[in-house]
């Protein structure tokens, strides 16, 4: 398990003894909004980065739709392309597919064709991602950040039918702890899981903010064969303070699961 922190390109100058990588947003880090010149900047900073930025999360604005009557799918796939072509560039190899805002069920919009959406989406987005090496990973929510794919099993469903080996699921054990989802989630999804966030979820702080044991959750990643990223995405009190005990504690917490 290696692990990492989510935040901008002003925190990756920080360092913790055991933390191995960076995840960055997509809006700031591959900008696809944006020229070409904009993001070759970026690229710049990406790479005098303390370390490697493997991953990015945010994949999609609110304004560019994934769910509902107003969904364009050559907008999304032009963005989709921008994003892992410069992804590629910079080396990310996990892009975070969480997004609320763009998978936001509106009023009265049926949840069985907002499903249909989001597999139509994930089986072009991943030819797109496979072009490329990177692998996109759908997050499961808790109910008071969407109000559309907030459980492991929902993710998981979606997965499977979309597909495609790039094509993936993430498990947050912040979110996880939010809604009562329970571990065993983690052991029926299996192999589909590919990347981890972890935050409290009563505080969303880095783990040890209160004590809240999420052991259980290791544990079942471990008895899946887990060996890939975790990435620390909470709020801070003071970031680069309290980001070594942060990682110590997901570390002593993952090890004693």
């Amino acid at each position: 398990m290696r692990i990492g922190v989510c935040t901008g390109l002003s925190g990756m100058t920080a360092s913790a003894d055991g933390l191995a990588l960076f995840e960055s947003t997509v809006g700031e880090l591959l900008c696809p909004a944006e020229e070409e010149a904009a993001f070759e900047h970026r690229l710049v900073a990406a790479r005098a980065a303390t370390l490697p930025v493997e991953a990015v999360n945010c994949l999609f604005p609110g304004s560019l739709r994934n769910v509902g009557s107003d969904v364009d799918p050559a907008a999304l796939d032009e963005w989709m392309t921008t994003t892992c072509r410069r992804a590629a560039r910079v080396g990310v190899e996990m892009i975070v597919f969480g997004s609320g805002g763009s998978r936001m069920l509106k009023d009265g919009f049926d949840r069985t064709r907002a499903s249909e959406q989001i597999v139509e989406n994930l089986k072009r987005y991943g030819p797109i991602a496979a072009a490329r090496g990177v692998t996109i990973v759908l997050e499961p929510l808790n109910t008071g950040d969407c109000n559309f794919i907030n459980s492991v099993d929902e993710g998981a469903e979606l997965v499977r039918a979309a597909d495609h080996p790039n094509i993936r699921l993430l498990v947050d054990t912040y979110h996880m702890a939010k809604d009562d989802d329970p571990a065993e989630s983690i052991r029926r999804a299996g192999e589909l899981i590919a990347h981890a966030h972890c935050a409290e979820g009563a505080s969303r702080g880095p783990l040890g903010t209160t004590g809240e044991d999420q052991r259980p959750y290791f544990r079942a990643l471990k008895d899946i064969g887990y060996e890939g990223r975790i990435s620390i995405e909470c709020t801070w009190d003071d970031y680069a303070r309290d980001l070594p005990a942060g990682v110590a504690e997901l570390r002593r917490q993952w090890e004693e699961a």
